[in-house]
């Protein structure tokens, strides 16, 4: 039995699945440091801890409760955010790959601490227990030089600054699952779209990354939810100036702007579509216009387009989103079942279209659970 958790910035996701990736049960733990809230197998259950080791012992205790304590589990898997370009595969987790967890928080200080909690707290409480650990940036690092480069000289002021991608564990699920799903073989030009309050694209050509929206950082990119996505980093600069400080600016950017800021205040995709404001309108239109200029960029790099997939929160299930996005790339020869794409089907194209598209439902835990199993596999063989 895998047990897999994944930790943001004030949650803790976390899943057991099966050698057959069958997950037998999930749960959160949320608004840690704030209003604490657990909740396994669908129950909501009293909790009270304040930071990420808290949450985690608590997520501990329901699951011995649930019947499942630690000795169940033949390994532990966490998503963590930043490997920096040390890491591009998973890993099992040692001495080493903590270190380079470490020297990446500053890339991703949101997260990577907090990812690194999860692993500490279980080596002390299970310490013989492997732990293994699947990278958001380690599926880009397949991307090309070209690609990961900014134009900037290599001076030591610039180390680290380069870009990264994210959505690595979503993307590897869909080259992952894709086949399965359709039984055939994946899309040798394939662009993924993966669509929720964080969103992004990547060119996935011959089942790799070669090129991806988000960039140093995950606020690169496309309109998002409360991220601004690209923007100039003069503009970037005069913010700072404006402002005051470099914390008030980043927050600006990432948690005050994207849908939120073109809106008033309003970054969940159903209520703008659901809105007759037109400042609703206008950003629902920011977002797939913005979707279909990136997208433009990423089928120049694959030099072309066989697939296109739709994943996360608005990507499975906001089908005027979707075809708005399309009705961008029927160019390409592509042609929506506008049928199949309201009810939200597994396959969009309809026939004859020259591109496939479908909707992939976001596994990223079930990934992270696979990498371990696959690591626990080859351990196994050489011992």
């Amino acid at each position: 039995m895998i047990l897999v958790i994944n930790a943001g910035s004030s949650s803790i996701k976390f899943a057991v699945f099966d050698a057959q990736l069958v997950e037998q049960i999930d749960g959160m733990a949320e608004g840690i440091g704030s209003s604490p809230r657990l909740k396994i197998a669908g129950q909501a259950q009293s909790a009270a801890f304040a930071d990420h080791d808290g949450a985690l012992r608590a997520i501990l205790d329901a699951l011995a409760e649930q019947g499942w304590p630690l000795e169940r589990f033949d390994a532990a898997a966490h998503r963590v955010v930043h490997g920096g370009v040390e890491i591009s595969r998973p890993v099992a987790v040692t001495p080493e790959v903590i270190e380079v967890i470490e020297a990446c928080a500053e890339l991703a200080p949101l997260h990577n601490p907090n990812n690194l909690a999860g692993i500490q707290t279980l080596q002390r409480l299970a310490p013989d227990l492997p732990q293994f650990a699947s990278f958001d940036t380690a599926f880009h690092g397949t991307n090309p030089e070209v690609a990961q480069r900014y134009a900037i000289p290599e001076v030591p002021e610039t180390r680290g600054i380069r870009r990264y991608g994210f959505h690595g564990q979503s993307y590897a699920w869909i080259v992952r699952h894709l086949p399965q799903m359709t039984d055939a073989a994946l899309p040798a030009r394939l662009l993924a779209f993966h669509l929720g309050n964080g969103a992004s694209i990547c060119a996935i050509r011959d089942g790799v990354s070669v090129a991806t929206s988000m960039g140093y950082s995950p606020t690169e990119g496309l309109t998002m939810g409360t991220r601004s996505g690209t923007i100039d980093p003069k503009a970037v600069i005069d913010l700072v100036d404006r402002f005051g400080e470099t914390k008030r600016a980043f927050g600006f950017l990432n948690d005050e702007s994207g849908l939120k800021g073109l809106s008033g205040g309003i970054s969940d995709m159903r209520a703008l579509l659901a809105s007759d404001a037109p400042e609703a309108a206008f950003a629902v239109e920011h977002f797939c216009y913005w979707a279909r200029r990136h997208a433009g960029s990423l089928i120049a790099a694959m030099e072309g387009c066989d697939g296109v997939v739709f994943t996360g929160g608005i990507g499975e299930n906001a089908a005027q989103v979707r075809a708005r996005i399309l009705s961008g790339l029927t160019w390409l020869g592509l042609a929506l079942d506008h049928e199949a794409n309201a009810r939200n089907a597994p396959r969009l194209h309809a026939t004859g279209s020259a591109v496939r598209v479908w909707i992939v439902k976001a596994e990223e835990e079930r990934m992270i659970a696979a990498d371990a199993l696959s690591l626990l596999g080859a351990a196994a063989k050489k011992m």
